[in-house]
């Protein structure tokens, strides 16, 4: 599982997006949502994304969330993961938070 969460938080750290406009960022997060079995929901609050999962029969439930958005910040780290837009990075930790959510 930690390769999985490393390999996701990696690529969710090349595609940094600016708030609203997390359009390949919601991609990349509802195709790893997919792939994990679960039917995503887009465009809660614009750009968002839920996804529910269920087991038993109770009405009880439990909310995670993780911020999707980037920095207007240009990235110089030469990580062989760092940003692929311009002017824009991950510098806040928001792919983590993505990568643990979905680990979770």
């Amino acid at each position: 599982m930690t390769a999985q969460l490393i390999e996701w938080r990696h690529a969710l750290h090349r595609i940094p997006e600016t708030g609203f406009d997390e359009h390949r960022t919601g991609d990349a997060v509802a195709g790893f949502l997919t792939g994990l079995g679960l039917e995503p929901v887009r465009g809660i609050g614009g750009t968002g994304i839920v996804a529910s999962v269920r087991r038993g029969t109770s009405a009880r439930a439990i909310g995670l969330r993780a911020d999707m958005d980037g920095l207007p910040i240009g990235e110089a780290s030469g990580l062989d993961y760092s940003s692929e837009h311009e002017g824009r990075m991950h510098a806040c930790g928001h792919d983590a938070h993505m990568a643990m959510v979905l680990g979770a």
